[in-house]
């Protein structure tokens, strides 16, 4: 009913005071009901809901701005914000985007997608409105998950040199995407419950039930106040040090009370953190008690929250040769990033707590904490998402490369992941990690490659990598299953004239061309690469001295990946080849099922088997 008046940007400020907390729960409603259709950030968004129609009552938007750290809780800005109607698209190709998009809205102050980056862009909007000499209201959002990444402590560093109003508002959930792990969700707990603070409530307590007919009643006056002494207490312990005022803890449930506290915040000369405290899933029973489950998820049934059972996927495939890894060799240690579900680690925790290390959001650390292991005698295994470990390069350029240390990096979703988007696609690795010294690189075809590869890399010396895409595996080829040897690709089809050299994911779609080709009397060539470096250059000579043309494929940008080192070594060793590239071209590829941007971008098996047949016209 409140939510049927919510059809353009502010309209919620029409609304009275005792008509928020009912909208708010039919947003709630809303976002079940819709994200169960179509998949999306569940959890955090329904946290926030509260948080972001008080944001949006107290700011004059879109004058005003706010910066989501990350972005995946921004469902119900984009609501208040007049797209309610677009959520049938949520994540869809050429739908709404499941993150701030500034092309999007002009509401969506700036574009995320990764962890941390608030604060940091922020005190930049903030720097402008300075320089500009305007008056509006720069607010960022971030969760305490989010403030174990080191951007973000950079930021607070720098932010009490900020000229004028900042406000930062910590959504602070206990949650990032696993359990937040580090200081800072340590520090923030202490805040709530140490010997200090409990220690002079007990004393106060004490003191006040001695005073006759007064006592009892200010006790109970107290404990009905949320945070009662905490709000005492907490300021001058951290943020203030820092030189940030301090403002809560709030009950990130109670509208009133956080518009009252936004309206302070907005008076502050400089910068001030509001501490605003949420639960994940708030709202939706399954989500609250699982809310790393529902942290990111696909459609689901909402009695049960279950959702589509799928064949296993490469990261279910690497959750079981790690665990066995680790009972063969006590000197595999794993380590995550805050993402231990995400990468299928659990397993490998459960069974070996003590060589398990969950550093929060703090990928840079974790390439360098890992390089310290390895020095050590260790064979540390790093899985993390491929668009997340570009946030840790220097580290494996430095400290790992550098030194060639063996450490393992398992790049999970690398590739085209789908529905996220170009925030979280993994398609810049190949480019980043073959350009360094004493780097190994390789993606398997199918389960049996990866858990090749995976022993393969854990008995290697020196700094390695494999990338798997994210997904349902592919379980074909395995006829094809010839040791995994450093550097050397296998054929999978033997024909003529034209010849596939696949990477990884491409190589299923590259034996299906061949087949649909030799169901018309065709037989081309099928090489599975194996490695993106060392590449397999005897291998691919032969195959360019018969073959008069190549077609390199991956699931990957096309500068900088393999094809682009393939097309340097051929210009250098013979003239008469004819190359051509299947891959991702110099965009951004934006949000949709994988079949659907294979599709656009030229990649999948009826685009590749169009190409084939063009060039074997010419022929």
């Amino acid at each position: 009913m409140f939510l049927d008046k919510i059809e353009e940007l502010n309209d919620v400020k029409k609304l009275s005071d005792k008509e928020l907390a009912p909208l708010a729960e039919e947003i709630r409603s809303f976002l079940i009901q819709n994200i169960a259709k179509t998949g999306g950030h569940l959890a955090s968004n329904l946290g926030v809901v509260d948080l972001t129609i008080a944001l949006h009552r107290t700011l004059d938007l879109p004058k005003d701005h706010i910066v989501w750290d990350v972005g995946h809780q921004c469902y119900t800005h984009k609501i208040l914000s007049g797209r309610k109607e677009q959520f049938a698209t949520l994540r869809q190709y050429k739908g709404l985007s499941g993150f701030p998009k500034r092309e999007e809205d002009a509401v969506d102050s700036f574009d995320t997608g990764h962890s941390s980056n608030s604060i940091s862009a922020g005190m930049g909007f903030v720097a402008a409105r300075n320089l500009r000499h305007s008056d509006e209201k720069v607010v960022v959002v971030i969760g305490d998950g989010a403030m174990t990444g080191g951007i973000a402590f950079e930021a607070l560093n720098n932010a009490a040199m900020v000229q004028g109003n900042f406000i930062i508002v910590l959504n602070d959930n206990k949650m990032s995407i696993s359990e937040n792990v580090g200081g800072m969700s340590a520090q923030l707990s202490r805040l709530r419950t140490g010997d200090f603070y409990q220690g002079l409530k007990r004393t106060v307590y004490d003191s006040l039930e001695r005073v006759p007919g007064v006592g009892e009643p200010m006790i109970r006056t107290i404990r009905k106040t949320k945070n009662g002494l905490k709000q005492l207490l907490i300021p001058g312990m951290f943020f203030e040090e820092m030189g940030i005022t301090y403002l809560g803890p709030v009950d990130g449930h109670n509208i009133h009370k956080m518009i009252k506290t936004f309206q302070e915040a907005k008076k502050v000369d400089g910068p001030v953190l509001v501490h605003v405290v949420t639960t994940k899933g708030k709202g939706y029973d399954v989500a609250m008690r699982h809310p790393a489950r529902f942290h990111s998820t696909g459609a689901f049934d909402i009695a049960t929250g279950l959702g589509k059972k799928g064949k296993p996927g490469y990261t279910d495939v690497f959750s079981t040769v790690i665990k066995k890894m680790g009972a063969r060799n006590e000197k595999v240690v794993a380590i995550t990033a805050a993402m231990e579900d995400g990468t299928g680690l659990k397993r490998f925790h459960n069974c070996y707590p003590e060589r398990f290390f969950d550093v929060g959001i703090a990928e840079q650390h974790a390439v360098t904490f890992a390089a310290g292991l390895a020095v050590s005698g260790f064979i540390p295994v790093f899985a993390v998402y491929s668009s997340f470990l570009q946030r840790g390069f220097d580290e494996v350029a430095q400290d790992v490369c550098m030194q060639n240390l063996h450490v393992v990096f398992a790049i999970d979703r690398a590739g085209l992941v789908g529905n996220d988007g170009p925030t979280h696609h993994g398609v810049f690795d190949l480019a980043y990690l073959t350009i360094l010294p004493n780097m190994t690189v390789m993606a398997p075809k199918n389960i049996w490659e990866l858990s090749d590869m995976l022993k393969f890399a854990i008995a290697h010396d020196g700094p390695i990598a494999l990338r798997y895409p994210r997904g349902e595996a592919y379980d074909g080829e395995k006829e094809h299953r010839a040791p995994i040897a450093l550097g050397k690709g296998e054929v999978l089809r033997r024909g003529e004239k034209v010849c596939l050299l696949a990477l990884g994911a491409m190589v299923k779609i590259a034996v299906s061309v061949a087949d649909a080709l030799l169901e018309k009397g065709t037989e081309i060539t099928v090489v599975n690469l194996r490695f993106a470096k060392p590449l397999d250059y005897e291998l691919i000579r032969e195959m360019a001295k018969t073959h008069g043309h190549l077609v390199t494929m991956e699931d990957h940008v096309i500068q900088g990946g393999v094809g682009m080192t393939i097309a340097d070594f051929l210009r250098k060793e013979m003239e008469n080849v004819h190359l051509h590239h299947v891959g991702i071209s110099d965009t951004f590829v934006e949000q949709g099922s994988v079949p659907q941007l294979y599709k656009e971008c030229g990649m999948d098996e009826e685009s590749v088997t169009a190409l084939v047949e063009n060039i074997l016209e010419t022929l």
